[in-house]
C-alpha cells in the first residue's frame, strides 16, 4: 500500500522521519508513506525476496545481469550509480535486467521484468540503448525537467535533483531477453565508484577475496542518490545492497562463496570511480575504458595476461590489455604524486579494515587473510 501524501509523525508513529517503509513480513503487507519514488517500492518488494529465499537455497541479488551469444551469463553487483545499468546494456549481450535477479541451481532469473536507470547526464552516445528509452511512449520520467513550451527534456536539468530516473520495460532494450532467464553465470563483476582515486580499473579476485569485498560493500554515495549528499561520499553497504538484507549478511555471503567455487566461478572488481586522484583533483574514468576492460574480462581475453599484485589490496591487476593505456592499470602512476597516492591508499585501506571488523569473528581465516591490512603485512 503506497500512500505518497501521507506524512508519518516521529513521535507518534516511532520512524525516523516523516518518510515510512514498514514490513509486516507475516502477512505479507508493505506500508510506504511519505514518498513518491517509485524505487520505494521496488526494494520494498526486493527485500522480501532477500528474506524468502535464501530459506529455497536461492541467492538473491542486488545485480545487473546479462548473457553473450555463447551462453556466458555475467552479473553485475553494485550501488546506485557505480554502472550496473549502463554497463549491462551492451548491444553485443542480451540483457537479463538491471537490477535484481536470483540465482538458483537452474541459473538467473529476473525478479522485475523492467529497468529502472538514473538518467542524469545521460549522453546519446555513450549510452544510446537508455536514452532511447526517455523518447519512447509508456516510458515514466522521474524528477526530469520539461520545457513547457517545446516539451522537450533536459536530461542534464539537475536542479530537483540528480537522481533522476527513467522506468521503462525490459522490451524497449531492442536485445533484452524474452525469458528474463540465463545460465548459471561464468562472470560476476562487482562495480565500485571509488571516490579516493585508489582502486585500479580492473582487478582479478579469489574466492576469498570475492567474499570480502562482497561483504564490504565498498562504493561511494553519489550526489543526489541519498537525501543530503552533495557530493561523493565513501559508504561500505554489504551485499551492495544493505538497507535491503533482512537477514544476517553472512547468509548471503555464505550463499555467494558457495555457488563461485560450486561453479569456478570468475571474479572481477571494477572501479567506475576517479582516477588520477581523489573526487576533486582527478576525473572519473573514462566509460570507454571500463566497457573495453569489462568486455576483455567476459571474453575471456585477460585469462592469459601478466598480472602484478596490488600492494595494498592483494588482488591481482592486468599489466597490459591491448588497446588501453598501461598507466591507467596503474592507478599511482596517474597521480602527480606518487607519495600522496600511498597515503590515500593507506587510508583507504584503515576504512576497509575498521569497516570489517564486525565480520573478523564469523568469517574463516581465507577470508580474513583477503582484508588489505593482511596483504600489507605480508609484503
Amino acid at each position: 500500500m503506497n500512500l505518497p501524501s501521507f506524512r508519518a509523525d516521529p513521535a507518534r508513529h516511532g520512524t525516523r522521519s516523516e518518510t515510512v517503509v514498514a514490513f509486516d513480513l507475516a502477512n505479507g503487507l508493505v506500508l510506504i508513506g511519505g514518498t513518491q519514488y517509485a524505487g520505494e517500492m521496488k526494494k520494498a518488494v526486493f527485500t522480501v525476496l532477500n528474506y524468502l529465499l535464501p530459506e529455497q537455497g536461492v541467492m538473491p541479488m542486488h545485480c545487473s545481469a546479462n548473457v553473450g551469444p555463447e551462453g556466458d551469463s555475467a552479473v553485475f553487483f553494485g550501488l546506485s550509480g557505480t554502472g550496473k545499468t549502463t554497463l549491462s546494456a551492451d548491444p553485443s549481450r542480451t540483457l537479463i535486467g538491471d537490477d535484481e535477479h536470483g540465482w538458483s541451481e537452474n541459473g538467473l532469473f529476473n525478479f522485475e521484468g523492467g529497468c529502472y536507470a538514473k538518467v542524469i547526464k545521460l549522453s546519446k552516445e555513450a549510452e544510446p540503448q537508455i536514452h532511447a528509452t526517455t523518447e519512447m511512449w509508456g516510458t515514466v520520467l522521474e524528477n526530469v525537467t520539461i520545457d513547457p513550451v517545446t516539451r522537450k527534456l533536459d536530461l542534464h536539468d539537475g536542479s530537483l535533483t540528480e537522481n533522476t530516473r527513467s522506468a521503462y520495460p525490459l522490451s524497449a532494450i531492442a536485445n533484452a531477453s524474452n525469458t528474463g532467464t540465463a545460465p548459471i553465470p561464468k562472470t560476476i563483476v562487482m562495480l565500485t565508484a571509488d571516490a579516493f582515486g585508489v582502486l585500479p580499473p580492473i582487478t582479478r579476485l579469489t574466492p576469498a577475496q570475492a567474499m570480502y569485498h562482497f561483504l564490504s560493500g565498498y562504493t561511494a554515495k553519489v550526489a543526489g542518490t541519498e537525501r543530503g549528499v552533495t557530493e561523493p561520499q565513501a559508504t561500505f553497504s554489504t551485499c551492495f545492497g544493505a538497507p535491503f538484507i533482512p537477514r544476517d549478511p553472512q547468509v548471503y555471503g555464505n550463499l555467494l562463496r558457495d555457488l563461485i567455487a560450486r561453479h569456478h566461478v570468475s571474479c572481477w572488481l571494477v572501479n567506475t570511480g576517479w582516477t588520477g586522484g581523489a573526487y576533486g583533483e582527478g576525473h572519473r574514468m573514462p566509460i570507454q575504458v571500463t566497457r573495453a576492460l569489462l568486455n576483455a574480462a567476459l571474453e575471456g581475453r585477460l585469462d592469459g595476461v601478466a598480472m602484478r599484485t596490488d600492494p595494498y589490496f592483494g588482488f591481482a591487476v592486468p599489466l597490459v590489455v591491448d588497446g588501453i593505456d598501461p598507466r591507467i592499470l596503474n592507478p599511482r602512476e596517474t597521480w602527480s604524486d606518487g607519495r600522496a597516492y600511498d597515503a590515500m591508499a593507506k587510508k583507504l585501506v584503515g576504512m576497509f579494515v575498521r569497516n570489517f571488523a564486525r565480520f573478523e569473528a564469523k568469517v574463516d581465516a581465507e577470508v580474513r587473510a583477503a582484508c588489505p591490512a593482511a596483504q600489507m603485512a605480508a609484503e
